[in-house]
C-alpha cells in the first residue's frame, strides 16, 4: 500500500528519523520543557515514553516491510506490541529507578545541621579542617571550622551548628550518657 503515493517503508524511516532525533534532543534538553515526571498521575505522557514508543513502532515496521510479505496491518500490529513492550520495560527498569535514585542523592548545605560527623582533619583554632558525615547515599566530605574556636582533634565526633558559605560550624559532640 502507498498512502500519498510514498511506500510505506519510506514512512516508516522517516517515522525512525523525526523520532530518534526528537528523542534525544529532548532527552538533552528535558530540563528547559520543565516534565514533572512520576508522581503527578500523567507517567505514561511521558515525553520520553511517547517518542520511544515512535521510534521502536517506526523501525519495527521498516524491518518487517523491507525483509518480509507480510500485510501491512499486520506489519503495524506486530510493530506497536513489540514497540508497547520494549516502552513498558524501558518506563519500569530505567526511568522509574533513576527519578527516584536521582531524588535521594540530593542534599541542602542546611540540611547539615544537627548532624553528627567525624573530624577527619584536625581543625586548628582559627582554621580550617575537614569533618565527613555519614547518610544514607553515601558519605559526605565538607570543610569546617570550630564554632567555640577551639582545637579539634583529627577522629573527634562533632556536632554541625550551621553552615556558612558551604563551611560547616563544628562543635565537639558531647554524647548524653557522658553528662550523667
Amino acid at each position: 500500500m502507498e498512502p500519498f503515493s510514498i511506500p510505506l517503508e519510506t514512512i516508516y524511516l522517516y517515522g525512525l528519523i523525526i523520532s530518534g532525533v526528537l528523542t534525544v534532543l529532548y532527552v538533552l534538553f528535558a530540563d528547559v520543557f520543565h516534565f514533572h515526571g512520576p508522581g503527578d498521575g500523567m507517567e505514561f505522557l511521558n515525553p520520553v515514553l511517547i517518542f520511544a514508543f515512535i521510534t521502536i513502532l517506526s523501525a519495527c515496521g521498516y524491518l518487517f516491510e523491507r525483509l518480509s510479505s507480510i500485510h501491512y496491518l499486520l506489519i503495524l500490529g506486530i510493530s506497536a506490541v513489540a514497540a508497547f513492550i520494549v516502552v513498558a520495560l524501558l518506563n519500569v527498569f530505567v526511568l522509574v529507578p533513576l527519578s527516584s535514585a536521582e531524588e535521594s542523592l540530593v542534599y541542602k548545605e542546611s540540611d547539615l545541621q544537627g548532624r553528627i560527623g567525624t573530624v577527619i582533619t584536625s581543625i586548628p583554632v582559627d582554621g580550617y579542617g575537614e569533618v565527613m558525615i555519614d547518610s544514607t547515599s553515601g558519605r559526605i566530605a565538607k570543610p569546617a571550622s570550630s564554632f567555640d574556636k577551639d582545637s579539634i582533634p583529627s577522629g573527634a565526633k562533632v556536632l554541625v551548628v550551621q553552615v556558612k558559605n558551604g563551611v560547616l560550624e563544628v562543635t565537639v559532640h558531647q554524647e548524653l550518657e557522658s553528662l550523667l
